[in-house]
């Protein structure tokens, strides 16, 4: 019978430990203020066919209101926020993968100036045309 008690009380510690993680999760993944550092980083393609470039930058549940482009001498900058869906503010939260808040990305360019041609949302991913500038 101590066994059967001692495996218990080992899964009693390891399912306290699993609750303990996950509140920790949730509160890295609350909302954050505007001016507060972001909080994930979407991921990206990058497509070159001729002198045309193509970014397709992940981010379903994004809304093009939420989202800034920025094309410098340093490469594209793309920063915004994915809010909580309002439904879901006073849910309680047993899991979240999926990143919200603040997000920025900064990508490196290859050699040469661009501008950007087009931008939309398609698919849930943001699209990017860049043309050399002539």
């Amino acid at each position: 019978m101590r066994s059967r008690n001692r495996s218990f009380w080992m899964w009693a510690e390891a399912f306290d430990l699993l609750q303990g993680a996950e509140q920790l999760q949730r509160r890295f993944f609350t909302l954050e203020s505007r001016h507060s550092v972001p909080s994930w980083e979407p991921s990206v393609d990058l497509f070159e066919n001729g002198d045309e470039l193509r970014l397709l930058v992940a981010l379903p549940g994004v809304s093009s209101r939420q989202v800034e482009v920025v094309l410098d001498q340093a490469g594209l900058l793309v920063r915004g926020q994915r809010p909580l869906p309002p439904a879901f503010h006073r849910a309680a939260i047993h899991r979240l993968e999926i990143p919200y808040g603040r997000f920025e990305r900064r990508i490196s360019l290859p050699p040469g100036d661009f501008q950007l041609h087009e931008q939309f949302l398609e698919d849930g991913c943001l699209v990017l045309v860049l043309h050399p500038i002539e």
